[in-house]
């Protein structure tokens, strides 16, 4: 008697199913690296118990770990990865999305967020519409998205340089160059990718954006309402 095959993502599933293996990913979402002791203290486990799940993600291929001296650091292993978080994030509140995200505690992260790197909420949608209809970005034969005829002077404005434009044309492999991403909250696409990050690590890196403690949120500093709003706002 014929049997079906075990579907691949079962084991990937069985990882996730853990509350602390899950909190410690969504964590890892912002983007940074995080050392195993800092994420045992904000997940609420012993150091033991974190090395074993991590040990796990990492063996998974969903973290990838750094040494640096006596310390051990973690991310998340690629954009891929961040993606599948985001969009099972996705799936699993599309029943409450009209409510949890006008709780106070969410508006932050519902306006601006990382997203593994690259702007999410309603900045990042924001972003994304500013940049197609300005012709920064446009379609390509794969249905990604290159640079069009409008992106020297939005970028310029940006403050991201030809340089910063052809490094990272160079290093796009993995991630990709700019492609969509559904957002988790805004039920629309911001956008992934090589150049996302880069802008999103400038923009921070100019004082437009900064952190919002050691969250996921993003807030617009008096520099950024001035500098950066009105080039992705109409």
């Amino acid at each position: 008697m014929a049997t079906t095959a075990e579907p691949r993502f079962a084991r990937i599933a069985a990882l996730l199913a853990d509350p602390s293996r899950a909190r410690m990913l969504a964590l890892l979402l912002a983007g940074e690296a995080r050392s195993a002791g800092d994420l045992a203290r904000a997940v609420g486990i012993t150091p033991q118990t974190a090395s074993t799940h991590l040990a796990a993600l990492r063996d998974a291929g969903l973290v990838a770990q750094r040494t640096q001296g006596r310390h051990r650091y973690f991310s998340l292993a690629d954009g891929d990865v961040a993606h599948m978080l985001e969009t099972l994030s996705l799936v699993a509140e599309r029943d409450e999305v009209s409510t949890r995200w006008r709780r106070p505690d969410r508006q932050p992260l519902k306006h601006a967020r990382s997203c593994y790197c690259h702007l999410a909420g309603e900045l990042g949608v924001q972003l994304r519409d500013a940049l197609l209809a300005r012709q920064v970005l446009v379609a390509n034969e794969r249905g990604e998205f290159s640079l069009g005829r409008g992106a020297g002077a939005w970028l310029q404005a940006a403050h991201f340089d030809d340089a910063a434009i052809q490094r990272t044309q160079r290093d796009t492999v993995r991630p990709r160059f700019a492609y969509a991403c559904m957002d988790w909250s805004e039920r629309r696409e911001h956008l992934a990718g090589a150049l996302p990050k880069a802008l999103l690590s400038q923009f921070i890196a100019t004082g437009w954006l900064q952190r919002v403690g050691t969250t996921r949120a993003l807030v617009e500093t008096p520099a950024g309402i001035r500098h950066l709003l009105p080039l992705i706002r109409a």
